[in-house]
């Protein structure tokens, strides 16, 4: 980790191509917000010392991160990426930062690795630049060199051949590295005489070239993953750039991974070697499968574990649930957040669980649903049973001991509590509690009347 220097992320624009309303770095790619993207590539390296400048949308985008360690400075007037410095550094200063690294929050495909090396070869100088050689270079700021040298940035919309000279194709990758001294000396220095009337960071290279100081152009090639984010093309093509890569990394680890071009899995799913997927399939969030799972196809899984041979069948939907070891799930099953199965329990086709447990070797096969549950071991949920867990004020619990029988369709209104080896007729309606043992039959009795010709 790097003492004395923190990151600055630029994370305050509109973003006016995505045609939406929340901010740019808000859009996602594998279910993770761009800004977190970055983020997460840099707090390696930084650690705590992550700060970025929002400002349009500002509040949306404290509470997206909300329980992440990432530090706020709001730019209320988005006047330019020189403007956004100006804003963070007297925050930089005070918490005792002598160098910053400056990236823009549009920039998800960046990587520790990548970050590192360009810090490396920016030591020695006061103002460093990563730059890169695009065929196309686009809208992107141009490279104006002199003898080889870096002389000075100039954007797209303000290049002049005849001023600047011919454009070779290198580009200005919006990565910088440089001193707060440096930044103190030239920021008062920027000025907003351009098309966009905005004051741009880019001039302070050819600032720090005015006044002698080593600057270092740092070109990087022309790795793709150093570019910004700008529009829903460009977020599509880097959406796909990074799940390719996550998939080949899961490959390489020992996943079993069938039609792994239609697999999506996020940057922070853990999937352990030996485990099998059948794509197309998501797994998004902090989602962790075990060694030995096996997960079918057209399956979206965000923020759930599931435990080791355990196989979820097809066109199933798992949002922060818990999953044990040796479990069947669907086809068509639905768990929700709260839902958990302990080991060698079974949900079967059409079956939703939310804030429920079920026990150990329990089962609900068919047609059910299960909210604000207690499920005891060995149990069974007959086909069409449901917890009536709401009165239209407050949600209520139903608990079922272990080895009871529920026949199907029966309707158990909480609270009620169900005893352990009990059994309730099919069709009952439950609203008094079942003692251990009982046999509860709730339902009108029977009437057969002669037809009418």
């Amino acid at each position: 980790m790097f003492q004395s220097i923190c990151a600055l992320i630029l994370a305050a624009g509109k973003g006016t191509r995505m045609h939406s309303r929340k901010p740019k770095v808000l859009h996602t790619i594998l279910g993770e917000p761009l800004l977190g993207h970055v983020a997460a590539a840099l707090r390696p390296l930084f650690g705590e010392n992550v700060w970025a400048v929002i400002g349009h949308e500002a509040q949306m985008v404290r509470d997206t991160f909300a329980e992440h360690s990432l530090r706020f400075v709001e730019q209320t007037e988005q006047l330019g990426t020189g403007h956004a410095l100006m804003v963070a550094l007297p925050e930089l200063r005070a918490a005792g930062m002598k160098r910053v690294l400056v990236v823009n929050g549009d920039t998800p495909l960046i990587t520790t690795e990548s970050m590192e090396q360009f810090l490396h070869e920016a030591e020695g100088a006061a103002l460093s630049v990563a730059t890169l050689q695009l065929a196309e270079p686009g809208a992107y700021g141009r490279i104006v060199r002199r003898d080889g040298n870096l002389a000075a940035i100039v954007e797209a919309k303000d290049f002049d051949e005849v001023q600047h000279g011919m454009p070779t194709g290198e580009i200005n990758a919006g990565i910088y590295a440089l001193d707060l001294d440096v930044a103190e000396r030239l920021l008062p220095r920027l000025n907003n005489k351009n098309k966009s009337g905005e004051y741009y960071i880019t001039d302070l290279v050819g600032l720090a070239v005015e006044d002698g100081l080593p600057v270092r152009g740092v070109c990087c090639g022309d790795d793709p993953n150093l570019l910004g984010i700008n529009n829903p093309v460009e977020l599509a093509r880097s959406e796909e750039l990074r799940r390719a890569a996550i998939v080949e990394s899961c490959l390489a680890s020992g996943v079993v991974i069938h039609a792994p071009d239609s697999v999506r899995i996020g940057p922070d799913v853990v999937v352990e070697p030996g485990a099998e997927l059948y794509g197309p399939c998501e797994l998004y969030g902090k989602t962790h499968i075990a060694a030995g799972a096996l997960v079918e196809s057209n399956c979206r899984i965000e923020d759930s574990r599931i435990g080791a041979w355990t196989i979820v069948h097809s066109f199933s939907c798992l949002d922060h649930a818990e999953v044990g070891e040796d479990c069947l799930v669907g086809p068509f099953a639905r768990l929700r957040p709260g839902a958990v199965m302990e080991n060698g329990s079974h949900v079967g086709n059409f079956v939703e669980m939310k804030k429920a447990r079920l026990g150990e070797g329990a089962k609900a096969n068919h047609l059910t649903y299960l909210g604000d549950a207690e499920i005891g071991a060995r149990t069974n949920i007959g086909a069409g049973t449901i917890t009536c867990n709401y009165d239209g004020v407050h949600k209520s619990k139903t608990t079922i001991g272990e080895h009871a029988f529920i026949g199907s369709n029966t309707s158990l209104v909480a609270p009620v509590t169900i005893g352990r080896e009990a059994v309730v007729g099919a069709g009952s309606v439950i609203t008094k509690e079942v003692p251990e043992g009982m046999l509860s039959v709730a339902r009108g009795k029977q009437k057969n009347f002669p037809r009418r010709s």
